[in-house]
């Protein structure tokens, strides 16, 4: 921890608050996120589908917005962005404490996801430009706070819950009013640079998409690394039907185990995990090393459930889960950094926040194709009596990804593509 509090402090103010801001973003949704579908199941009594429905609608609101998001932090600047986020989502909160119609409860769910898809890639943007030639710290230690907000946002919405949901959703919102008013007063604001080749209005917009369409090396590393966040989702659809396979009803406390573990083992390596690859390793060949550790992860659950000795074939099962979300956790820690710096070298530190807005919604859209394709597994492994069936494909990908960077690497498609000067901006 000490270490860390030295980190940090290295950075400039607006760094600092950036974590922060980081920290309480987390906090503040995950103290409400992981409880909303028993609310609207169990509080509310909705059906099945229209529970679906609404989550649904969150993800897409903000998997899908996010290139807007970094488009408009790109033409307007990234503080307003970060500030209409939070705040969007602080009024998105106080609709979900009292809206109990399907309509309003749409309403509320993708005001919440939209609001992620304004400040998440304008955070990023700041952040890269502040660092400047210690990005990779800084995103480093910017991860400690974010997987600190996961860690802790779950367990005081579970103390607040034995209330009132509402009261849950009272204190979220409070939480991101609270953010907007610090980011508001103290947050120097910040634009990205002037750039002669950017036209205005939508044709400008419209070649800037262009441009990053046309960024073969952006291209080519966003879809090698789209694995990566479909492997990191396991822990939300995968691992939870593992569990409940293992342990009945009685999952519920073996996740909340397991959340524990992934977040602790992230916050306590983020920083020696960081350390050591910046010593021993380039970029591109630690990024392949935390695919590999993350595709690996699987491989403990490979034997799938016993049916002899039931009791000690759910403490192995579940030791084999606890195992799998560290090393996905350990992964994901060690290549997070180096990501986010590869994405601002790729991009000619031109639109930054729209690049990492395109990143995004790639990364989303294959979190939702995939996890289609894991569950079609799933119910596959169950017909055919075939367990491993699931965990050999993510072990597969995993590793397919960690192979397709290190090609890019080799081959050197790693490296920012010559950025074309638009028409306007040459006449």
């Amino acid at each position: 921890m000490r270490g860390l509090r030295a980190r940090v402090r290295s950075f400039d103010t607006s760094i600092q608050l950036l974590m922060v801001n980081q920290f309480g973003i987390n906090l503040g949704f995950y103290m409400l996120m992981p409880y909303l579908a028993d609310h609207l199941a169990h509080g509310l009594g909705l059906a099945a589908w229209a529970v679906g429905l609404v989550l649904g609608v969150r993800n897409l609101s903000q998997q899908g917005m996010f290139w807007l998001g970094g488009t408009l932090a790109d033409r307007i600047g990234y503080k307003p962005m970060i500030l209409a986020g939070c705040t969007l989502r602080t009024g998105a909160f106080v609709l979900l404490a009292f809206a109990d119609t399907l309509p309003a409860l749409i309403i509320a769910s993708a005001a919440t996801g939209f609001a992620g898809a304004l400040f998440n890639p304008a955070v990023r943007a700041y952040l890269a430009q502040g660092a400047g030639d210690r990005r990779v710290e800084a995103f480093a230690a910017f991860n400690v706070f974010y997987q600190a907000g996961i860690l802790l946002g779950p367990l005081a919405g579970l103390a607040l819950l034995a209330l009132d949901f509402r009261l849950v959703c009272a204190v979220s919102a409070v939480v991101f009013g609270v953010l907007a008013l610090v980011q508001a007063r103290a947050l120097p604001a910040r634009r990205p640079a002037p750039d002669p080749q950017r036209t205005s209005g939508w044709r400008g917009i419209a070649t800037d998409w262009r441009t990053i369409a046309r960024n073969r090396p952006f291209v080519l590393f966003s879809a090698a690394m789209a694995g990566s966040y479909l492997l990191a989702f396991q822990t939300y659809l995968a691992l939870p039907l593992q569990a409940r396979t293992l342990v009945g009803d009685d999952s519920g406390t073996a996740m909340g185990v397991i959340f524990a573990v992934s977040a602790l083992v992230a916050v306590a390596g983020q920083l020696r995990l960081t350390d050591w690859a910046r010593t021993r390793l380039d970029p591109p060949k630690a990024i392949a090393i935390g695919l590999t550790v993350m595709g690996s992860a699987f491989l403990p659950l490979l034997p799938g459930p016993h049916h002899s000795a039931h009791n000690v074939a759910a403490v192995l099962g579940l030791g084999g889960l606890v195992l799998c979300a560290a090393l996905l956790a350990t992964g994901s820690a060690l290549l997070y950094p180096f990501e986010m710096d590869t994405l601002v070298r790729l991009s000619g530190e031109r639109l930054v926040a729209s690049y990492y807005g395109a990143y995004s919604t790639v990364s989303g859209i294959a979190v939702a194709v995939g996890n289609l394709a894991v569950g079609t597994l799933f119910d596959l492994a169950a017909r055919t009596h075939a367990p491993w069936l699931p965990w050999t494909a993510l072990t597969v990908l995993g590793l397919a990804c960690a192979a397709a960077l290190t090609g890019l690497r080799r081959s050197g498609h790693l490296h920012p593509a010559p950025q074309a000067v638009p028409e306007a901006a040459t006449a």
